[in-house]
């Protein structure tokens, strides 16, 4: 674990020769350009002889440096400014064409689906007869009594306990379909 330092020989490899300017992102002596942390642990730039010179400048009256100098030393601090790092990147746009691209292909999909794969003619177990038949299977074998279909049946009154707008007609009530 001795990479963790920020002092240890595999930090000071990458570092080269920038100045270390504060405690950085985590301790670590890297340079990251993130809004939530706008002090970076290192100076952007190797410093040069212009740059040393730039520095000694600053260190008196701020009045005397021209707005390229200032923009230098800014420039040898950071790579980017704040409003450069934090302008919209238009990503999302590709992000929203993605996803319209595929509520597209899955509206095709089910279009072509319609078309070609129901076409044909449902099973006879589909008929209404049929599926009244099968709850009434259900029904008397009490499958899932706690809490399936058979929880709301009142095998008392043959009928169901609560009805609702999504509640199955009664299955033992003969219909017209049923004679088939």
């Amino acid at each position: 674990m001795g990479f963790i330092s920020n002092r240890s020989k595999y930090w000071l490899e990458r570092v080269g020769n920038r100045e270390m300017v504060g405690y950085g992102l985590n301790g670590l002596p890297m340079y990251v350009d993130k809004p939530e942390f706008p002090f970076p642990a290192l100076r952007y730039k190797e410093p040069t002889a212009e740059i040393h010179s730039l520095y000694e400048k600053q260190k008196g009256n701020w009045k005397l440096l021209t707005r390229e100098e200032k923009k230098a030393l800014y420039r040898s601090n950071y790579c980017q400014t704040f409003a450069e790092f934090t302008a919209p990147t238009g990503e999302w746009m590709k992000v929203v064409g993605i996803g319209l691209i595929m509520c597209c292909f899955g509206v095709w999909l089910f279009i072509l689906q319609k078309l070609f794969v129901y076409k044909q003619e449902l099973p006879i177990s589909f008929k209404p007869s049929r599926v009244r038949a099968q709850m009434r299977r259900i029904i008397d074998l009490q499958v899932d009594p706690i809490m399936g279909l058979c929880s709301n049946w009142d095998y008392e009154k043959n009928d169901w306990k609560v009805k609702r707008w999504n509640t199955p007609p009664n299955p033992f009530i003969r219909c017209p379909d049923d004679d088939e």
